[in-house]
C-alpha cells in the first residue's frame, strides 16, 4: 500500500522519520508532499495513493474523486471538520483522528493564556493570581481532562459540563477531581473562567452567545482552543463593551479580529495561527499515532478511530 503524508504546515522533520519508518517497517510505501501550496498540487499527488494522513489540510470530493485508491485519511490531531465526512463514506473511505495526542499541548496552552492575560500581558502593571479562583470547562473529553489535571496544580476547583455526559458519568471522573455541573448554565455561573472544549457540530454552532455569557462574573475570562464557530462574535463583543473588566484569550483567531483588536487591546489575545498543538512533542505523537492507525486498518482491520 501506499502511504502519503501531505502536509502544508509540515511535521517537525524527527516526526517525518519515524513516521516514515513506521509505515515501511509494515511493509507499505511512503511518499510525502509538504509546503504544498496549490490544491492542485495535492490533487496530483493523491492519484495513486492508498492512505493519506495530513494536518489541517482540506480533504473533500474534489480530492477523493481524485484519488481512485484512497481507502483511509487520518487526520494527525483530534479536530476533522477539515475533511468532508459525508463524501468520503459515500466513496467508502475510513476517516480517522488521532484523539488525545495533543491534548497536554493544548491544555498547557490555556494556562500560558490565562496566565498572560491575568498578569495584564506582563505590561509591569499589577495584575492577579488564579489560585483558588473556579475554573469551568465546556465539555470534558481528551483536552479538558489534562486542563482540569493541570489545574489541580493551581489550587483551582474546577467545574465541567458535558452535553454527551451525564452528570453521573462526570462524577465517576474522580481522577480529576472535577465538580459536575447540571447544565451549561450552571457552569457560565459557577465560574471565573471558562475553558472551550467541544468540538464542531451542528448542536455546538453558536452554541456560546450572549446569555451564556452574562452568567458569568464581571471580571470573567473565556478561553477557546477549540473552534471558533463556537461562540457568536458580535454577542462576546456586546459583553466585553458592557464589561471593562471581562477577557477573551483564544488561539482560533475570529471572524471580527480586528474589532476585537481595537476595542480591546489589553483584554483580548489570539495567537496568529492556530497554536494548540505546536509543540514538537505534539507533532510527533500525533504524527507516530497516524502512522500507527494506518498500519493497523491495513493488516487487522482495525477501525477503532473512525469518525464517518
Amino acid at each position: 500500500m501506499k502511504v502519503l503524508l501531505a502536509t502544508s504546515k509540515p511535521f517537525a522533520v524527527q516526526a517525518v522519520q519515524r513516521i516514515q519508518k513506521i509505515i515501511e517497517s509494515a511493509g507499505h510505501s511512503f511518499t510525502k508532499l509538504e509546503n504544498y501550496t496549490d490544491k492542485a498540487q495535492l490533487l496530483d499527488a493523491v492519484k495513486d495513493v492508498d492512505a493519506v494522513i495530513i494536518r489541517s489540510d482540506l480533504i473533500d470530493q474534489e480530492v477523493m474523486d481524485a484519488a481512485s485508491n484512497l481507502k483511509i485519511v487520518v487526520r494527525a490531531g483530534a479536530g476533522f471538520d477539515n475533511v468532508d465526512l459525508e463524501a468520503a463514506t459515500a466513496h467508502n473511505i475510513c476517516v480517522m483522528n488521532t484523539p488525545g495526542q495533543n491534548a497536554n499541548a493544548v491544555a498547557e496552552l490555556v494556562f500560558g493564556m490565562i496566565i498572560f492575560m491575568q498578569r495584564n500581558r506582563f505590561d509591569g502593571s499589577v495584575g492577579r493570581e488564579i489560585k483558588d479562583r473556579k475554573l469551568g470547562l465546556y465539555a470534558f473529553g481528551n483536552v479538558a481532562k489534562m486542563v482540569a489535571k493541570i489545574a489541580r496544580g493551581f489550587d483551582m476547583p474546577v467545574y465541567a459540563y458535558s452535553p454527551t455526559l451525564t452528570h453521573d458519568d462526570l462524577r465517576k471522573e474522580g481522577e480529576y477531581g472535577v465538580i459536575a455541573a447540571y447544565s451549561n448554565i450552571e457552569l457560565f455561573q459557577s465560574s471565573d473562567f471558562i475553558s472551550l472544549h467541544m468540538p464542531l457540530l451542528d448542536e455546538t454552532r453558536d452554541c456560546v452567545n450572549y446569555e451564556l455569557l452574562s452568567y458569568m462574573p464581571e471580571d470573567g475570562m473565556l478561553i477557546n482552543t477549540a473552534r471558533k464557530e463556537l461562540l457568536v462574535e458580535e454577542d462576546l463583543i456586546r459583553l466585553m463593551e458592557e464589561r471593562p473588566l471581562f477577557q477573551y484569550a483564544t488561539d482560533v483567531k475570529p471572524d471580527r479580529h480586528e474589532e476585537f483588536l481595537a476595542k480591546f487591546p489589553n483584554r483580548y489575545f489570539a495567537t496568529p495561527k492556530k497554536t494548540g498543538a505546536q509543540t514538537t512533542d505534539a507533532n510527533i505523537n500525533s504524527g507516530l499515532a497516524a502512522a500507527k492507525q494506518i498500519v493497523a486498518f491495513f493488516n487487522n482491520g482495525d477501525e477503532c478511530y473512525r469518525v464517518n
